[in-house]
């Protein structure tokens, strides 16, 4: 699997040790953790700083007969940082196709799983799906524990619209696919957040600019993590200065959604008309414009009556007073 940030995490912020439950209070969770009822438990963990576990994460991690996790070396840092010792099992996008009959026996016989990836929310950018998937459709029981994202933690820093996003992933690797991905999601009217590796942020970033056209946006690097960081600015600034730098950690864009398509005004039909009507009939002035301006085509045409009218009015006013 692939997490919502993949990697594993940076050492904790030198006032991590602050934010995390002190041992006593890790101990009587251990000690108080039932064993979990039967089921499939998708559980959400850090991204970066170590504190960010929930009280309810640590009990299902203490009380599961197994946790099924994308690295068994990242996920034992965890857990040992918070004294849990239960078995750990490998499950990801590698060894998924065998793993997955083994889990599903062990829900069978009645088994509690804890699932989890690297770092964040499971499912999030990764193919656990699968296992969500086959696990419910056996008929177990399957219970997320909520928790820490790159993704929702990108966006309360970006300071970008969050009515609506948009979610798009990673883009494609190789330049010409990358390219018509990002035309595809320029017409989507959300807030877009992507996952993108360092290596390739330089040239992703030049290609945004290019397909999206000159966007605000905010590059969100190593999030709760020792050497966190947010860069604001436009799509062709923010290309700019990272072709300059050596940008290293895990990264999560955030573009703002494209500007709303201005409306022509009644006075910009108005306009078209007048130069429409010097070349064409009432009726096909009427039809060029709507189509032009998307205006209803019943309020395009009783502007052009009115402009007609108002012409011959001129008109005759200009020649009553004509000399005779």
């Amino acid at each position: 699997m692939t997490n919502s940030i993949a990697g594993s995490p940076d050492p904790d912020p030198p006032d991590a040790q602050e934010s995390l439950p002190s041992d006593d209070l890790a101990r009587r969770h251990r000690r108080d953790a039932a064993k979990l009822a039967p089921g499939l438990y998708v559980v959400a963990t850090p991204i970066g700083n170590l504190g960010d576990i929930t009280l309810r994460a640590l009990a299902a991690l203490a009380g599961a007969d197994v946790i099924a996790c994308e690295d068994t070396r990242v996920t034992r840092k965890l857990l040992d940082r918070y004294g849990i010792s239960t078995p750990l099992t490998p499950y990801h996008e590698h060894n998924a196709e065998k793993a997955r009959p083994r889990l599903l026996r062990r829900l069978a016989e009645g088994g509690a799983i804890a699932l989890v990836s690297d770092a964040g929310t499971p499912l999030v950018s990764d193919p656990g799906f699968k296992l969500v998937r086959a696990a419910r459709g056996a008929g177990h029981a399957v219970s997320a524990l909520p928790g820490p994202s790159a993704l929702l933690a990108a966006l309360t820093v970006a300071g970008l619209p969050t009515d609506q996003f948009f979610f798009a992933g990673f883009l494609p690797p190789k330049q010409a696919a990358r390219r018509a991905r990002i035309a595809e999601l320029a017409r989507v009217p959300a807030t877009l957040v992507l996952f993108e590796a360092a290596p390739r942020i330089a040239a992703t970033l030049a290609d945004l600019a290019a397909g999206l056209g000159n966007r605000e946006a905010a590059l969100c690097r190593e999030l709760t993590k020792l050497h966190e960081e947010v860069r604001r600015g436009d799509l062709a600034k923010l290309a700019q200065d990272c072709a300059a730098a050596d940008v290293r950690g895990e990264i999560v864009l955030v573009i703002a959604p494209p500007l709303p398509a201005q409306r022509p005004s009644l006075d910009d039909a108005d306009a078209l008309l007048r130069q429409a009507l010097e070349r064409v009939s009432l009726k096909d002035a009427v039809s060029e414009v709507a189509q032009v301006t998307g205006l209803p085509r019943r309020d395009v045409y009783q502007r052009a009556l009115a402009l007609t009218q108002a012409q011959a009015e001129n008109a005759k006013d200009a020649n009553h007073g004509a000399p005779r």
